[in-house]
């Protein structure tokens, strides 16, 4: 029984880069192109990338956010309360 598929490693993707870039570089301006052609580009993105972070302290979850709701409605009149 052959175990090929399922001996890839890691560098099976970065070697098919390595081997095909002037493919894979040719088949993208095309695609550009292609899309330039339909008109599809109407938005311009500047290349930021973000780091997702998703640990306890910072999430939200509906519970979490109706608590904070709460907290800041209660704050919220307290404020107008003593404003008068």
């Amino acid at each position: 029984m052959a175990d090929w598929p399922l001996d890839d490693d890691f560098k099976t993707i970065a070697d098919f880069r390595r081997d095909n870039g002037t493919a894979i570089r040719a088949v993208c301006t095309q695609f550009v192109a292609l899309c330039r052609l339909l008109n599809l580009f109407q938005a311009i993105v500047d290349g930021s990338k973000f780091k997702a972070v998703n640990n306890r302290d910072k999430d939200f979850t509906s519970a979490k956010f109706k608590k904070t709701w709460r907290r800041w409605r209660h704050s919220s009149r307290a404020i107008s309360t003593l404003r008068g």
